[in-house]
């Protein structure tokens, strides 16, 4: 049988990097701060949280994309595991903090 490719786990959290509260998204899984944009390594796929590992990880680079506005890319301070996360910086509850994207556009993962 073929696994989901995405869980709807839409929980808020304390952002494991900055310690702000971070509030649901409403729509999707949240998976990481809007404020430093760090994320904790916790999903195999998008809102699944099977993952073990539980390390944080750095956002190291971002880029435009047509369909979704701006994917960050995301490593694990701990395995090294590179994720790709769309932004939510349209979002009308704590949008991800468009300057911190737009800085993270120029660097190279």
């Amino acid at each position: 049988m073929e696994q989901k490719r995405f869980t709807k786990n839409d929980a808020g959290f304390i952002c494991g990097h900055c310690g702000k509260e971070v509030e649901p998204l409403g729509y999707t899984s949240r998976n990481h701060c809007p404020f430093c944009l760090w994320s904790r390594h916790v999903d195999e796929l998008p809102g699944d949280r099977a993952c073990e590992c539980g390390a944080l990880m750095e956002p190291v680079s971002a880029a435009p994309d047509p369909k979704h506005g701006y994917v960050i890319v995301h490593r694990c301070t701990v395995c090294g595991a590179i994720r790709r996360n769309r932004a939510a910086h349209e979002a009308k509850n704590q949008p991800d903090d468009i300057k911190l994207i737009i800085a993270l556009t120029a660097r190279q993962p």
